[in-house]
C-alpha cells in the first residue's frame, strides 16, 4: 500500500426534504450567494424556490446564473464570474448536477481571482492560491462533483474538454435530496450509473496494487451500483434504490477508493475528447470506449480484472485471463443493458478516419503525455483503442 493522504471536508446534509435547510448550512459560510443551475428544469420543479426561500429565512441575499450546460463551458463560467464580482459574491452555490456544480468551483476560482482570466488558472498558467466557498444541491447522482477536489470545463475555443484537481474544489457542503432524482430522464440516469462505476474503475484497475481494504469498500461499491443503478433506470420512483446511487456517487469520486493506490482516468481522457468535439454525455462517452481499452490493457493487470470480474460480478472461473475476460464482459453488457452506447457507432455521430486520429491526439493533448497507468499510450496506441471501439 503506497502512502497516503486523505482529506474530505465536505458537509453532507442527506435525506428527503434537505434542500429546505440550505440556508441555515450555507450561512455558515458566506453572507452573499451566488446561485448557479442549468437550464431550468430546477425551476420548473420548484427546487430553486424552495432554497431561495431556504436562504432568505436564514438572512443571505443571493443572485441566480443560469444556463450551465451538460459539458460545460469556459465561456459561461467566465460570464458567471463577471456577474458574481457585480454581485459581491461571497460564497457560490451549484444547484443541479456535475455540470453545475463543476460551474460553481470555476466561478469561485475566478472570482476570488479577478485579476486573473479564468482560461489561464484552468491552464495552470497562473497559481491558483484561494477561492471561494462552494456549496452544493445535488439533483442527480454521477459526477461525484459534490465531494470531489476536481472540475471540468470545455474550452470552446480550442475544443479542448479539461479538469484541474485542487482541495479549492471541495465542495463546504452538499444538500443531497435522492428524491430529486427521481424525475430525471432514464438515459440521464443511466448515464450517471456509468460514470460512477467508471470513477471507482479508474481507481481499481492499477497495476501490482495491494490495498486490501480500499478493495473492499470499491468492490462493494460496485456490486451496490451494479444492483440499484439497474433499479433506478427502470423505476426511478424507487427511493430505497435511489438513496443508494446517489451516496455511491459521492463517495465514489471523493478519493476514498483510490487510497494506497492512486487513480488512472485513461478512459476519461478517451471521453472527454469525445464531449469536447461532439458534445456526447459524459457516461456515454465512457461506455463507449471502455470495453475496447479494457480489451487492449487487461493483459498488462490481468489479476487484477480477474479479482474484479470474481468479487464484482462473482465469475467462477479459476483461470485468470478467462475470468479478466469475463468481468469485461459483463461489465460491457450491463452498460448494454441500461441503454448506454458500447461502441463510438452506437453515439451516432459520423467518426471517420481522420476524426479518430484528431481525437487521439485531443485526448493525448497533441502526444505530449502518455495515458494509463496499466501501460503508458501514447497518441498512436490511443488511437488504435479507438478504431477498435468503433
Amino acid at each position: 500500500m503506497d502512502n497516503f493522504r486523505f482529506y474530505t471536508p465536505t458537509e453532507v446534509v442527506f435525506g428527503k426534504g434537505t434542500e429546505n435547510e440550505t440556508g441555515k448550512v450555507a450561512a455558515k459560510y458566506g453572507k452573499k450567494a451566488f446561485l448557479v443551475y442549468g437550464k431550468g428544469s430546477v425551476i420548473r420543479s420548484g427546487l430553486l424556490d424552495r432554497v431561495k426561500g431556504s436562504l432568505k429565512e436564514a438572512g443571505l441575499e443571493f443572485e441566480e446564473f443560469g444556463g450551465a450546460q451538460p459539458n460545460p463551458t469556459m465561456a459561461h463560467a467566465k460570464e458567471g464570474v463577471k456577474k458574481a464580482l457585480e454581485f459581491g459574491a461571497d460564497l457560490i452555490i451549484g444547484i443541479g448536477g456535475g455540470s453545475a456544480i463543476d460551474t460553481a468551483k470555476a466561478i469561485a476560482h475566478g472570482t476570488a481571482n479577478g485579476d486573473e482570466d479564468l482560461a489561464d488558472i484552468w491552464a495552470k498558467k497562473v497559481p491558483l492560491n484561494k477561492s471561494l466557498p462552494v456549496g452544493a444541491v445535488l439533483t442527480m447522482p454521477a459526477a461525484g462533483s459534490e465531494m470531489s477536489d476536481s472540475a471540468v470545463l470545455t474550452n470552446e475555443e480550442t475544443h479542448k474538454k479539461a479538469g484541474i484537481n485542487t482541495e479549492f474544489n471541495r465542495c463546504r457542503f452538499a444538500i443531497v435530496n435522492p428524491e430529486l432524482g427521481m424525475t430525471l430522464p432514464k438515459e440521464q440516469l443511466a448515464a450517471g450509473v456509468t460514470d460512477i462505476m467508471m470513477h471507482t474503475m479508474e481507481r481499481y484497475f492499477i497495476p501490482e496494487s495491494d490495498c486490501d481494504m480500499t478493495d473492499e469498500i470499491a468492490e462493494g461499491l460496485l456490486r451496490c451500483v451494479i444492483k440499484n443503478g439497474k433499479t433506478v433506470v427502470e423505476n426511478p420512483s424507487d427511493y430505497h434504490a435511489m438513496a443508494e446511487v446517489f451516496w455511491a456517487s459521492s463517495l465514489s469520486h471523493n478519493n476514498l477508493t483510490e487510497c494506497g493506490r492512486g487513480k488512472d482516468f485513461s478512459v476519461h481522457k478517451f471521453g472527454h475528447a469525445l464531449s469536447a468535439r461532439y458534445g456526447t454525455t459524459h457516461g456515454a462517452s465512457l461506455a463507449a470506449v471502455w470495453g475496447a481499452w479494457a480489451t487492449e490493457l487487461y493483459p498488462g493487470a490481468t489479476h487484477r480484472f480477474a479479482k474484479f470480474a470474481r468479487k464484482v460480478w462473482e465469475v467462477q472461473e479459476e483461470d485468470d485471463d478467462k475470468a479478466a475476460k469475463l468481468g469485461i464482459s459483463k461489465t460491457v453488457e450491463f452498460f448494454k443493458s441500461i441503454g448506454m452506447p458500447i461502441s463510438l457507432s452506437d453515439l451516432g455521430e459520423n467518426i471517420g478516419d481522420e476524426d479518430i486520429k484528431a481525437l487521439s491526439l485531443d485526448a493525448t493533448m497533441n502526444d505530449t503525455i502518455k495515458l494509463s497507468r496499466i501501460r503508458p499510450l501514447d497518441a498512436a496506441e490511443v488511437e488504435k483503442i479507438y478504431r477498435a471501439a468503433l
